[in-house]
């Protein structure tokens, strides 16, 4: 995985492999025996040569290394060396097994063009594709780590990420798909895993090839580990990275072993904890690998690849290694030429090793959740576009898996297809997550103008879900800082999937600080605080976006903290009450770094003396915005619009509140109050800087116009008015962080500088 640098992120898995490899048993070795299975479709073998030797072909894990096994398996071609079998490890497992199952050179060379450390490694679907309800989060500066509380304390995830994605990839590199008997493969396979619970290799036979590619390269801490055959199985690399012994059970007369190397860090690098647990690994590999090469024979053929510092991490440079491969191979092409057979033996020899049926768009007569104790499969299955009596197709269905997992439900989630007597069953093995059903997110929010303002927020969520059959939800919130919130809230579906229909109660207490400007001076500060209850009725569009309407109460105490005593409220206590009509649509890609998409959303709020309001007022409020990307290049278009309602005043604390960065830069925040608002910005950004798995860095600038109307000053910076910044803006796992500067045509200017959202 590749960030600022190559070293970055493979230490980081290299580390977390190692904190579980320290507690392994010993380099000790058994083959495990599946259990039995139903019998797959046969698949066309490529058969032994008669004449010569059963010659198996070994390829060792190396994680982002592996793509140069690309490279020796172009040569074998090129030199018409054909193979009888294929066993690997990690990555080596997975090139085997598209070769083994009929993937030609150019298919794997083409999709190694098209993988990245982000594609691989990013679970969740594309955020337009995830219900509102998900969404929602999004806005506020919460982190996206969660981990879970329960009976035992606290609970975290298996690993970084949940492998969804990367067995979405491997399928396509997979030219069988259904479960089958690995002998019967155009090329008989084995796939090398470590039994994480034994701590000994445990060999892969049968089953889903991609499950068990999966198996083989699921680094611990940093990916799921799989769950198969009843074994939790992990990166084989850590008990046999280089299966000679494998390839010996499998009949080889000839070994073909392709080994990557493990090279040990400098001392130099040994800096820090991940250094020093990556180091460790990399010993623990090289141990195994060392007993591996030892058992070879004077008439194997060992092919070494010299990878240099290509980080085993770095997936998104991985055609640069298939030379690397190429060139190993070719120094031992007078080995390999011993091997060679005509070349009408070899093309029919690839013949039968391509000749894999093209998979038939079939249907399916059920579609079956296995094991499910919390979430109801109605509701999930509800998630999937596809449909029982429906042909299957590989993309859409992977997407369902993603959009499952988007959920935030499931650690894991796969499927396979079974046989029935008169029925086909698309079993569909979602794993819930097993630090759920609590689940705890924090964060952090910071800003300055640097000029005597800084403020803080703390902020932490919990929630309980699946509390019934239809998905209820129970919600706390607490926020520390500038703002002060206790909240808790109810989210209950209406429906078992289908109509997005809810209700949800809510209360809060709040305690916040309210700031009174003249043009950019503080002229008071008031300290108001008090409950809000509310319940909201609404419908989810699935996830393009919701409507709610609700009944809200609110009792607000409102004292001066600074400024003239002429400011004092009078009254010091009031209550508003009445209804509010919620409506969002939200197909935005980022919230932080939007590059393509739109959201927009129209609020009505209406206070009346009738339901318990000291006074009536009403108001309406629309937002929307809309990003275009050209490469690097990206355009945001942005308004809001409020306007008062009726002749009743809006009263201070419903006024809008506008100012600050890209909210008519150059002011403080929240330095313009009035009765309504005009507001449009056009944002360019340039992104400087592209990382693996967080957005990057961005260089923007926007042009803003805009009016605050009926000020509750009077002549408070009525008129148009016109203002712009200049920004540097950092992806960090903290949350977005800006540093900028404004400037308003009135002569006002302020830096700012923020982490989390502006």
């Amino acid at each position: 995985m590749r960030f600022a640098s190559r070293t970055v992120v493979a230490p980081l898995l290299a580390g977390a492999a190692g904190l579980v490899a320290a507690m392994l048993a010993g380099p000790a070795r058994a083959q495990a025996t599946p259990p039995a299975a139903p019998a797959s479709a046969s698949v066309p073998a490529a058969g032994l040569i008669p004449g010569r030797p059963k010659i198996c072909l070994v390829l060792s894990g190396g994680g982002a290394r592996g793509a140069a096994h690309v490279g020796v398996l172009r040569v074998l071609q090129e030199m018409r060396v054909p193979v009888d079998c294929v066993t690997g490890t990690s990555m080596g497992s997975i090139v085997g097994a598209a070769y083994a199952s009929g993937a030609t050179i150019p298919e794997m060379e083409q999709m190694l063009a098209e993988l990245s450390t982000r594609l691989l490694f990013r679970d969740l679907p594309p955020r337009e594709e995830r219900s509102v309800h998900l969404k929602r989060d999004d806005v506020t500066n919460l982190s996206s780590f969660e981990f879970g509380v329960g009976k035992e304390g606290v609970l975290l995830p298996k690993g970084l990420v949940s492998g969804v994605q990367l067995e979405a990839v491997l399928r396509e590199l997979a030219k069988v798909r259904g479960y089958q008997v690995f002998d019967r493969l155009p090329i008989p396979y084995r796939a090398v895993a470590t039994d994480l619970v034994t701590g000994k290799p445990f060999v892969i036979g049968e089953g889903e090839l991609a499950a068990a590619m999966r198996a083989s390269m699921s680094v611990p801490g940093a990916i799921e580990p799989v769950r198969l055959q009843g074994k939790l199985l992990v990166d084989g690399g850590l008990t046999n990275n280089l299966p000679v012994d494998v390839a010996r059970a499998m009949g080889a007369e000839v070994v073909i072993a392709v080994n990557l190397g493990t090279p040990l860090m400098r001392e130099e690098q040994l800096n820090s904890v991940l250094g020093v647990t990556g180091q460790m690994v990399n010993i623990l590999t090289e141990q195994n690998v060392q007993a591996s090469l030892a058992s070879l024979k004077p008439t194997d053929i060992l092919i070494l690849p010299q990878l240099g510092d290509f980080s085993a991490g770095d997936f998104d440079h991985l055609p640069q290694t298939v030379p690397i491969g190429e060139a190993a191979a070719r120094a031992v092409a007078d080995q390999l030429a011993k091997y060679s057979v005509s070349p009408q033996a070899f093309a029919a020899w690839d013949a039968r090793r391509g000749a894999v049926p093209p998979d038939a768009a079939v249907a399916v007569d059920e579609i079956r959740f296995e094991n499910l104790r919390r979430v109801n499969p109605v509701v999930a299955q509800s998630v999937m576009e596809t449909q029982p009596g429906q042909p299957i197709q590989q993309q859409v269905l992977d997407k369902d898996m993603r959009r499952l997992y988007g959920t935030g439900d499931f650690e894991h989630v796969s499927y396979k297809l079974l046989e029935e007597p008169g029925r086909r069953i698309l079993s569909v093995d979602a794993v819930e997550k097993s630090w759920g059903p609590d689940y705890v997110r924090l964060g952090l929010g910071l800003t300055s103008d640097f000029s005597g303002d800084a403020f803080f927020n703390v902020l932490a969520s919990h929630r309980r879900t699946w509390l019934n059959s239809l998905g209820g939800e129970w919600r706390n919130d607490v926020q520390f800082g500038r703002t002060n919130l206790l909240m808790t809230s109810f989210y209950q579906p209406l429906q078992a999937g289908g109509s997005g229909l809810f209700i949800e109660p809510r209360a809060a207490f709040e305690r916040r600080t309210f700031d009174l400007f003249q043009a950019d001076q503080r002229i008071a500060t008031f300290d108001t605080h008090g409950p809000l209850v509310g319940v909201d009725l609404g419908a989810q569009f699935t996830r393009y976006g919701e409507t709610r309407l609700g009944l809200f109460y609110r009792r607000i105490t409102s004292s001066l903290d600074t400024g003239p005593p002429q400011f004092t409220p009078s009254p010091d206590t009031f209550t508003h009450a009445g209804l509010r009509w919620f409506t969002l649509v939200d197909q935005l890609d980022n919230v932080s770094f939007p590059q393509a998409g739109y959201a927009g959303s129209l609020e009505v709020i209406g206070a009346s003396q009738e339901m318990g309001s000291d006074a009536s007022f009403a108001r309406v409020e629309a937002s929307g915005i809309g990003a275009k990307t050209f490469g690097d290049h990206t355009f945001q278009l942005a308004f809001r619009l409020g306007e008062r309602l009726g002749t009743h005043p809006l009263p201070p604390e419903r006024m809008f509140q506008w100012g600050g960065f890209l909210q008519q830069s150059g002011y403080p925040t929240g330095a313009l109050l009035g009765e309504n608002l005009r507001f449009a910005r056009l944002v360019y950004t340039n992104r400087l800087v592209r990382w693996s798995l967080l957005d990057g860095v961005y260089a923007g600038a926007s042009l803003e116009v805009g009016r605050v109307g009926q000020p509750l000053l009077p002549n408070n910076e009525q008129g148009t008015l016109y203002s712009g910044a200049l920004y540097i803006a950092v992806d960090t796992p903290l949350g977005p962080f800006y540093l900028g500067y404004g400037r308003a045509s009135r002569g006002f200017h302020s830096f700012y500088l923020f982490l989390g959202k502006p």
